[in-house]
């Protein structure tokens, strides 16, 4: 479980830095390029991103305490999330394909489950 634990540790980290760099871009970049609208889609795919790898790093040093199963299943999830609400959200603005944007809700679905997880893995743990 350690290894785990680590895993989501690094992951996040990386996850945090790529989604700083992201928002950088948008906020930098983007700003002449696309409307406000699209720029303010961009923004809100680099806030859930950030959010959640912090929430992985969070999962990370949980896993090191509370090592359920639900706990790594709420890693992979906010992880999945990231790139299924983040990504779609990126790609989405950068390309202007709007049918990227019904990928966007399972990504958000991932996130709910892997906050549950998260929840149901602590609360078994204490029981």
């Amino acid at each position: 479980m350690k290894h785990r634990a680590r895993l989501f540790v690094v992951l996040g980290a990386v996850s945090a830095a790529t989604a700083v760099a992201a928002g950088a871009f948008g906020a930098h970049a983007l700003a002449d390029a696309v409307t406000p609208e699209r720029l303010a889609t961009f923004q809100t795919g680099a806030d859930y991103h950030l959010a959640h790898a912090l929430a992985l790093i969070a999962v990370g040093l949980t896993a090191r305490r509370w090592g359920h199963p639900a706990v790594t299943a709420a890693g992979w999830l906010f992880l999945v999330g990231a790139v299924l609400f983040a990504g779609s959200l990126y790609a989405l603005v950068l390309t202007d394909t709007p049918v990227l944007g019904a990928v966007t809700p399972l990504g958000g679905v991932a996130f709910i489950a892997g906050w549950l997880c998260l929840a149901l893995g602590v609360w078994r743990t204490h029981r």
